[in-house]
C-alpha cells in the first residue's frame, strides 16, 4: 500500500467561535493529486494554510512529509511548495530574476539554482522570455512563472489553491496540463483547491468534497458519481429511427435493463447494470429489428454529486445571508450538456 505523505486527524480553525474547518479527517498517498472540491467559504483555503504552516491550527493534528505542522513548522517548510490564488511575484523584475531571489531564500547554492531556474523556464517553454519583466506577461505566462517559483526548492508535496481561478479557457487547460506534466515527471505529491468541476474531474486521483467546514464525501471521481446512480448503473441515450412500441417492449425485456424512457419519437433512455449491460442492450435493440444510428452515456457529473451529498449549489461566492433551498428526494440528476435529466 502507498505510503501517506500527508495525514490529517480532527483538524480543527476557529475565528471567533466559527468553525471554518470542522474536525477534518483524511490522508494523502504519495505522488497521488489529491483534490478539494467546493464553493469559496467552504473551508479548502484555511485547511491548506495549516497544512502550509500559514495559519495554527485551533484543534487536530496534522503531519506533512513526517512532520507535525505547528511542532516541526519550518521541516515541514523545507518540503512543500505554494502556487496561492494570488500571484507572488515582483512586476518589476524579470522571470528569471523572480525565480532567482525565491530560490536565494531556500539557500540553494548559486550554481545549482542556476541550472534549476534554466530547466524550469525549459519545463514550462518560457526561456525565450527569461530576460523579460513580469509585468509584461500575460496572466497565463504569469502563473506559469508562478508554478515553476514553487518548484525551485524542489519540493515533495506541492499545494495548489485555485492554480486557474482567473484566466482564460485556453490559459487554464495549459495550466492544468502543466499539473499533469508535474505529477508525472517529478512525482510531485500534489494537493489541489478548486471550485471547478471540470478541472477536478480531469485532474484528481481522489477528491474530498467540503461544505462549511466538513469533509462531506471522499473518493476517486468515479466512485463519487456512484454515490449519485446508486449503483454500478449505466445510463445510455439511443437514436433508433425506426423506434415502437414493440422495440420499447422489447427492451424493458432485457434482463440487465432497470428502466426505460421513450424522449421522443427516435430517442430512448435506458438504464442498466451489471458487467456486459451496454452489449447486451445493442443485442436486445437489434434482435429485435432495431437500427441504432447514435448512442450517448449519460454519467453523472460531480456537480451531481455535490448537489447529492450536500443539497445545494458549487458557487463561486457563498454567504449565510443567502439561503440555499435543500433539494428535495430526486432533486439531483444526470447532465447532458446544459440539460439536467431527471431520473
Amino acid at each position: 500500500m502507498t505510503e501517506s505523505v500527508i495525514v490529517v486527524s480532527d483538524l480543527t480553525k476557529q475565528f471567533n467561535g466559527f468553525s471554518a474547518v470542522d474536525h477534518v479527517t483524511f490522508d494523502v498517498r504519495k505522488g497521488e493529486i489529491f483534490g478539494f472540491l467546493g464553493p469559496n467559504g467552504a473551508g479548502k483555503s484555511t485547511t491548506i494554510r495549516m497544512l502550509c504552516t500559514l495559519s495554527r491550527p485551533s484543534g487536530g493534528s496534522a503531519k506533512v512529509a513526517g512532520f507535525d505542522v505547528v511542532k516541526e513548522d519550518s521541516k515541514v517548510r523545507e518540503h512543500i511548495g505554494l502556487v496561492s490564488e494570488k500571484l507572488i511575484m515582483y512586476n518589476d523584475l524579470t522571470a528569471r530574476e523572480n525565480l532567482r531571489l525565491f530560490g536565494e531564500l531556500y539557500d540553494i547554492p548559486k550554481a545549482v539554482l542556476k541550472q534549476r531556474i534554466e530547466d524550469l523556464l525549459k519545463f514550462v517553454r518560457m526561456e525565450k522570455w527569461a530576460d523579460a519583466r513580469i509585468a509584461t506577461f500575460s496572466t497565463g505566462m504569469k502563473q506559469r512563472i508562478n508554478v515553476i517559483r514553487a518548484l525551485v526548492n524542489q519540493p515533495e508535496i506541492l499545494f495548489l489553491d485555485e492554480p486557474t481561478l482567473g484566466l482564460d479557457p485556453q490559459s487554464s487547460v495549459e495550466i492544468r496540463e502543466l499539473i499533469r506534466r508535474i505529477n508525472a515527471e517529478h512525482e510531485t505529491t500534489m494537493i489541489l483547491t478548486t471550485h471547478i468541476m471540470v478541472e477536478a474531474d480531469q485532474l484528481c486521483d481522489r477528491i474530498g468534497i467540503i461544505d462549511r467546514g466538513k469533509i462531506v464525501a471522499l473518493d476517486t471521481p468515479a466512485n463519487l458519481k456512484k454515490v449519485v446512480s446508486g449503483t454500478d448503473a449505466t445510463v445510455l441515450e439511443f437514436e433508433i429511427p425506426n423506434l415502437g412500441p414493440t422495440l420499447m417492449a422489447a427492451l424493458g425485456s432485457v434482463p440487465c435493463v432497470t428502466s426505460t424512457l421513450q424522449e421522443d419519437e427516435t430517442h430512448v433512455k435506458v438504464r442498466a447494470e451489471g458487467d456486459g449491460c451496454f452489449d447486451a442492450v445493442i443485442d436486445g435493440i437489434r434482435r429485435n429489428g432495431g437500427k441504432v444510428t447514435g448512442v450517448r452515456n449519460l454519467e453523472p457529473s460531480l456537480e451531481d454529486v455535490f448537489l447529492h451529498v450536500t443539497g445545494r449549489e458549487v458557487r463561486e461566492q457563498v454567504s449565510d445571508k443567502v439561503p440555499m433551498a435543500r433539494r428535495g428526494p430526486g432533486g439531483h440528476g444526470m447532465r447532458r450538456g446544459n440539460e439536467r435529466v431527471r431520473r
